[in-house]
């Protein structure tokens, strides 16, 4: 394990005493530092006030929902958020994917599926800040990866992680048809065994962001069967 992963402090969530102690201490026997909470308004309290690597909230909890969560988070920065959900709960999954969560696993999950996803999702960031140090340009699309900063016709839009992951890849290869399971593949890090309506619930998140109308997409352009291309515009 790096010495970043091994020394990440994660913010963990969940109103489950039998879930929360002994998933706070699996991720410390890995060496992460972890801080709990057992409901939405403490854990804004505290995702507020720590300076965290990585947040893991369950989707229900007791006054402010996990999804609620997230989408306030996500709203003031881009802190990396794994959301805990119900099994088979697809609707919450899909929920928090659009409000910006970057994973989601499903209960009930074992400590070593948990600390895997928590590495891939660092790597992931580790990863998009050692690959700063560029930019480029798409028709209106300017991508500074240095910055992690994105531009569309001159103004600028604020992504979430795994949008501007999604974006990077797309800009790789303009033109270039990437499947679903190839995308979602590059965002984790890991290779994809989730749903792939997960990967267009990224799409439509960022065709929100980057389109005229998204509703009639003109960058980022679907493939029937096969999956999406970047074009200029």
């Amino acid at each position: 394990m790096s010495e970043r992963a091994a020394s990440a402090r994660i913010l963990l969530v969940d109103d489950e005493p039998d879930l929360l102690e002994p998933v706070g201490y699996a991720l410390r026997q890995h060496g992460f530092d972890v801080v709990t909470a057992d409901d939405g308004e403490s854990a804004l309290v505290k995702a507020r006030s720590g300076d965290f690597d990585l947040l893991i909230c369950d989707v229900m909890l007791p006054g402010i929902q996990g999804t609620d969560v997230t989408r306030i988070l996500r709203s003031e920065g881009d802190l990396p958020i794994i959301l805990l959900t119900a099994k088979d709960a697809e609707v919450d999954r899909v929920l928090g994917l659009e409000l910006g969560a970057d994973d989601y696993v499903t209960k009930p999950f074992s400590s070593a599926e948990l600390v895997s996803r928590v590495r891939a999702l660092l790597r992931r960031r580790a990863l998009d800040r050692a690959g700063a140090g560029e930019t480029r340009s798409v028709g209106g699309l300017r991508i500074d990866f240095a910055r992690h900063e994105v531009e569309v016709d001159g103004a600028r839009v604020r992504l979430t992680p795994s949008e501007f992951k999604l974006l990077s890849l797309l800009a790789e290869r303009p033109g270039h048809v990437w499947s679903r399971g190839q995308i979602m593949e590059h965002i984790w890090r890991t290779p994809f065994v989730g749903d792939a309506r997960a990967c267009d619930v990224h799409i439509s998140n960022l065709r929100r962001k980057l389109e005229r109308d998204p509703a009639n997409p003109e960058r980022i352009v679907t493939v029937r069967e096969v999956g999406y291309k970047l074009v200029s515009v």
